[in-house]
């Protein structure tokens, strides 16, 4: 599904009869104020009129719709809380994603949010935008309750191309991570790519099975070895004419995760369709800033394999060997999601590029420790200091772990270069996660690592509680706008 651009209004005038009108409150001790743009006299008059008589208090993640005053033509006016203060570009983002979000029709919402910068505009759109996502659902008679969006006020073509650019990669992700694991496998997720790449000004290469292995890459083929839906690596590359630098991408893609053979409980293994979330985000991002004209080249490995098990999967004690040469002893085949991702970036690596980044859905233990809200950071100080910058310029959630050198010892082997996992260790877990991962991060001339940064998005990449913002319940396509803004900088 891709989001259709909203239309702009140059005043009231063009309000419709079955518009709804969308118009921000803020919440004081004196109660609720009428925040607002584009809104005369008399309409403003009327509207705070109206905040008398409703149980409305401006608090974030609200909203109360009332019948539309004479003084306008539209249908009803939808009003939405801004929270405490004047309202930043961030909470504008996140009101307008939640007006969006709360309309279970296909009507046309019509925003008279204030602004007084280009940045805050962009924010509205970019929220509504997000906001009116829906997921289609399978079978049945299909209908199409999106809210079309317009916007009292304009914003030039540059930046709504941008704007539209990101938003069409998250819908993208949350359309991807909904698809039922029966119609999503490796090898379809490799066509819904293609298909989707179709008019993108990048190549793109496919190891199958065959190839995977030939070539070294032991990692993807120890955890897809054990299902009828074999493995795939599929490489993206994108060279503009004279790049600023090259970044590698690296994505987890595993379809869906059973445990294989250190099975998951029942419970646990539903929403496993989630764990191809790092792949989606990357491939998404990859697209955007191929589509947009990033300065940076770019190449993205999507690590693709189901876990399942089988006579064929893999065992506890079996040792593998990663791309590039390390061996690991597999501990528990439930910790697969390293092991395909250490064969990624090894081969980035091993193309010496000027900044690595993956993401994954990488452990239970960033949902523990962080939410579902933030995703865990690691890695290099650069490397993670220009994520942390670009998840602040798009306000996505970002927190900066440790990697402690003790935890590296935990996942010491008596026959590999390093185990996959300690059993029966729980302390730490996202964190001796991410130093299994730093093992296969290559290093430059003067020894240090190649600048590297790590996102465990285990939590954002899926909400299990109810809406906010413009995020909606079960996939939510997080850490995707980081992602690109860091390609785009």
């Amino acid at each position: 599904m891709t989001p259709d651009a909203p239309t702009f209004l140059p005043s009231l005038d063009d309000l419709a009869t079955s518009d709804v009108l969308v118009v921000g409150i803020s919440k004081s001790k004196e109660g609720p104020s009428l925040v607002a743009g584009a809104l005369n006299h008399e309409l403003r008059e009327g509207l705070s009129l109206a905040l008398g008589h409703i149980d409305a208090d401006g608090s974030s993640d609200s909203t109360w719709r009332i019948p539309s005053p004479q003084a306008i033509g539209a249908s009803s006016v939808l009003l939405v809380g801004l929270g405490e203060g004047t309202p930043d570009a961030d909470r504008l983002r996140l009101a307008a994603g939640f007006a969006a979000q709360s309309m279970s029709s296909g009507v046309r919402l019509v925003f008279a949010l204030p602004y007084s910068t280009p940045a805050e505009m962009e924010a509205i759109v970019e929220g509504a935008v997000l906001g009116s996502h829906r997921v289609t659902k399978i079978g049945g008679e299909q209908k199409d309750n999106r809210p079309s969006i317009a916007v009292l006020g304009e914003l030039p073509a540059p930046n709504l191309s941008r704007v539209m650019a990101g938003c069409e990669a998250v819908w993208l992700v949350r359309d991807l991570v909904a698809m039922p694991p029966n119609l999503l496998n490796p090898i379809s997720f490799v066509s819904e790519i293609e298909a989707q790449a179709k008019d993108a000004p990048l190549s793109i290469e496919i190891l199958d099975e065959h190839r995977l292995e030939s070539e070294g890459y032991g990692g993807i083929s120890s955890v897809g070895k054990g299902s009828i839906n074999p493995p795939r690596l599929m490489i993206l590359r994108y060279e503009p004419a004279n790049p600023s630098r090259h970044v590698a991408l690296v994505g987890k893609g595993i379809t869906f995760d059973s445990g294989g053979l250190s099975l998951k409980s029942p419970t646990a293994m539903v929403g496993m369709k989630y764990d191809m979330t790092g792949a989606a985000v990357m491939a998404a991002a990859t697209l955007a800033a191929a589509h947009l004209g990033s300065p940076a080249a770019i190449t993205t490995y999507l690590c693709l394999a189901e876990n399942m098990p089988s006579g064929s999967a893999s065992r506890p004690n079996d040792v593998i060997t990663i791309k590039g040469g390390k061996t690991v002893e597999i501990l528990n085949t439930d910790a697969e999601g390293r092991l395909v991702m250490a064969d990624g970036l090894q081969a980035a690596s091993a193309l010496s590029p000027d900044l690595i980044l993956d993401a994954a859905t990488l452990t239970g233990a960033a949902r523990i420790a962080l939410g579902e809200r933030y995703a865990g950071l690691m890695g290099t100080d650069s490397a993670v200091a220009e994520v942390q910058d670009a998840a602040n310029r798009v306000g996505e959630l970002v927190w900066h772990m440790p990697l402690p050198p003790e935890l590296r010892a935990i996942l010491a082997s008596d026959v590999a270069d390093i185990a996959n996992v300690k059993p029966g260790e729980v302390l730490g877990g996202m964190l001796s996660a991410g130093q299994f991962l730093k093992d296969f991060v290559g290093t430059q001339e003067s020894g240090d690592l190649i600048p590297w940064a790590h996102l465990d998005i285990a939590g954002p990449a899926a909400n299990s509680s109810g809406p906010y913002g413009y995020t909606p319940k079960g996939p939510t396509g997080a850490i995707t706008r980081t992602v690109l803004s860091v390609l785009m900088n």
